[in-house]
């Protein structure tokens, strides 16, 4: 069993204000904690992994086939492999949550 405590996490800043950390995984999915700074945008992007995910501080919007779905504290969400998406943290807080990828993920860089 992997035991990791949030603390102890390293952090990558994938962009400006986007912060990632791997938690714990197995060969088949990983967990990623992220925190997203106000006014900081994750640029639409896509990848083969399924994507779900927690919100627990703050609230996100995501963008995606042309819709705007804004998550707050509390909701959960499913993106399928390889459809586009963005988002951003319009709010004045930061945001926090939780990341589940399948299969397992790396920290991404969108600065490049």
């Amino acid at each position: 069993m992997e035991h990791t405590p949030l603390e102890s996490l390293e952090t990558a800043e994938a962009a400006d204000g986007v912060r990632l950390a791997l938690m714990a995984g197995t060969d088949s999915m990983n967990v990623q904690h992220f925190e997203i700074e106000p006014g900081a945008v994750v640029e639409e992007h896509s990848h083969p992994h399924e994507q779900t995910g927690f919100i627990y501080e703050g609230e996100l919007v995501f963008m995606t086939d042309g819709e705007e779905i804004v998550c707050t504290p509390g909701d959960a969400y499913a993106i399928p492999g390889d459809q586009p998406h963005a988002a951003e943290n319009r709010g004045k807080d930061t945001v926090r949550g939780v990341d589940i990828f399948s299969p397992p993920r790396e920290n991404p860089s969108w600065q490049e």
